[in-house]
């Protein structure tokens, strides 16, 4: 997980004038300066600061006005800022607590729970509403992972831009049935205007992809690491033929033996141009037939399954090869962005805590993450911006 987030300051000599009284109902632009006023605050640096009293001159309300990073909390905003800091990096609520006490600033671990909590609501965009608003990339890539939370399995949703690697939402699901997953990306994926969908090899967001009438691009790492498992564990059965099935559609084991390593060839190389020989492959293993209720599938089928998954996902492999975005974009045919966003922004604070409580929690903390992470060729994300 890399970080890179700017801590608000505590300036007491910059206090600015309010324009108009701070009554909705009056809205008055005629106040003027009343007092300076002592105001304790907890911080790193100062014990107290000057703030002023404004009145307006039609309501005779009164304000103060504090200077930039105080509020009217107890706490300056740089203090909350560095400890939602310091619980980003890992830190539990109550070690937050300790180690601003131990640097002259109390803040109980409520308290910092509720700082956490309060900033990462306030995440702009990492929501559909902002997403429908102004981003628009034609390579949308999806992916989903599971956080313990209140004791139960919380499946969590994740889009990324796949041209860039930035994340656009992060979602709590239901389920990951076909149907939930398309009321998922299908708003998101119109809103985007994506042409693209990039997802691993789960066969739900084939589905999916489809009926939203997108293309698709799966994983190539994931496809090569599972074909690769299923040939070393077809490689000894097909070359002894042991149950015969080979032999009985007249096919020699060594010809098998072969045909599976033509197609770990295929699968390193994965041209589109290739897809004609793997159905050439099927058709060798077409007569084979399917297991009765109640036997094992014979290698000969299992061949014949294969050869006919990897035809049919070859069009859905090679994507990348030739797909370009209105832009002259391209991807690289991984589904690693969104994996990536997993492993840094949900998973990587996760693994230091027995669970959440919340399925709110879980949202908050991995969109604030994920803010962050937006922000790390943008100069580091701006804490000041969300606490107040």
């Amino acid at each position: 997980m890399r970080l890179q987030l700017i801590l608000p300051r505590v300036e007491p000599e910059k206090i600015i004038a309010p324009k108009k009284c701070a009554d909705e109902e009056c809205g008055s632009t005629h106040v003027e300066f009343l007092q300076e006023v002592e105001k304790p605050i907890r911080d790193t640096v100062y014990d107290q600061v000057k703030a002023h009293r404004y009145g307006c001159l039609r309501c005779k309300g009164t304000q103060r006005v504090y200077p930039v990073g105080v509020s009217r909390a107890q706490t300056s905003l740089r203090v909350q800022g560095l400890g939602v800091l310091l619980y980003l990096l890992g830190l539990s609520y109550g070690a937050v607590s300790l180690t601003l006490e131990a640097l002259g600033v109390y803040l109980c671990k409520s308290r910092v729970y509720d700082i956490v909590q309060c900033v990462a609501e306030r995440v702009p965009g990492l929501k559909r509403g902002e997403v429908f608003k102004r981003i628009k990339t034609p390579a949308l890539a999806g992916d989903i992972t599971s956080v313990r939370c209140n004791g139960e399995w919380l499946p969590l949703g994740l889009t990324v831009d796949d041209t860039n690697g930035l994340v656009l939402t992060i979602d709590d699901l239901s389920a990951e049935d076909t149907e939930t997953l398309k009321e998922w990306l299908e708003p998101i994926a119109t809103a985007v205007e994506a042409e693209l969908l990039v997802t691993d090899d789960a066969d739900a967001f084939k589905t999916v992809a489809d009926e939203l009438m997108l293309e698709h691009q799966v994983c190539k790492g994931h496809v090569k690491r599972n074909t690769e498992a299923l040939i070393e564990s077809l490689m000894a059965p097909a070359a002894q033929d042991a149950d015969s099935s080979l032999s009985a559609l007249g096919i020699a084991p060594q010809q098998a033996v072969a045909d599976l390593k033509r197609l770990q060839e295929l699968i390193l190389k994965r041209q589109p141009e290739d897809e004609a020989e793997l159905r050439t492959f099927h058709f060798r293993y077409l007569e084979a037939t399917p297991p009765r209720k109640g036997e094992q599938a014979s290698i000969a089928y299992r061949l014949r399954l294969l050869f006919l998954d990897r035809w049919n996902l070859w069009p859905r492999l090679t994507r990348y090869r030739t797909w370009q975005g209105p832009q002259g974009e391209t991807v690289d045919g991984t589904n690693n962005g969104s994996e990536r966003a997993i492993g840094w922004w949900i998973k990587e604070r996760y693994r230091t805590m027995r669970g959440y409580k919340r399925p709110q929690s879980a949202l908050n903390i991995s969109r604030l993450l994920a803010w962050a992470g937006n922000h790390l060729d943008r100069g580091g994300a701006d804490l000041a911006l969300l606490i107040s």
